[in-house]
């Protein structure tokens, strides 16, 4: 019988971080098909909570919330590009110019979990904000990209116009805070082991191989 692992993927839709450790762990998984199970779940976090919906343009972001000059921020931007190039996926950071609210995309994206399609929603909206410099606060966008993830547009619609989800994304967004995770990504394993930060393919295959053992 093929061990089963459990892992709550803890991330927001406009962290580059995210977008790579995501990606490289959906490669490990599938590296070790057959070998190991897993169960993965998006769980939200929100880096700017109080973001409005017009957002910050990103360098003016940057600058105030982590004091980095613009030489640091395209130091950033050509490392997550390399390691982007690395594992396959795409940053046009010249489309990403804003940092936005993400609370509506985290809600649809436990609608999305209900229905089988979290996973290709999550991969869509960071390819959407990473690659295309979509929106993620506006609700006609989302709509748009759930549909590209397979899901109803008008049960999509229905979510964000009535505030469906919200309780239980603030719920849980409290919880990964008062349990210490302040910054993101942050993944889960079974429920207890905690690995934080953006990892290489080989790190997370390794990983899944020790638990499953366990």
């Amino acid at each position: 019988m093929t061990p089963t692992v459990t892992l709550d993927f803890v991330s927001d839709v406009v962290c580059p971080w995210c977008a790579l450790g995501a990606t490289a762990l959906e490669q490990a998984i599938a590296n070790l098909a057959g070998e190991v199970s897993v169960e993965l779940t998006y769980k939200p976090f929100e880096l700017n909570p109080d973001m409005p919906a017009e957002g910050e343009p990103a360098e003016q972001h940057l600058m105030r919330k982590y004091g980095r000059s613009a030489a640091d921020i395209a130091a950033g931007k050509r490392m997550q590009i390399e390691r982007g190039q690395a594992i396959g996926f795409e940053f046009d950071l010249q489309k990403r110019t804003h940092f936005y609210n993400t609370f509506d995309a985290h809600r649809l994206l436990m609608w999305a979990a209900q229905e089988g399609r979290q996973i290709a929603l999550k991969k869509i909206l960071l390819r959407a904000y990473f690659r295309d410099g979509a929106n993620p606060s506006d609700r006609p966008t989302l709509v748009q990209l759930a549909a590209e993830a397979g899901l109803d547009t008008a049960r999509a619609r229905k979510v964000l116009a009535n505030d469906e989800f919200a309780g239980e994304v603030r719920q849980l967004e409290t919880f990964y805070r008062q349990h210490g995770i302040n910054s993101v990504p942050a993944l889960i394993l079974n429920g207890t082991h905690l690995v934080s930060g953006s990892q290489s393919v080989e790190y997370y295959e390794q990983m899944l191989k020790q638990l499953a053992k366990a």
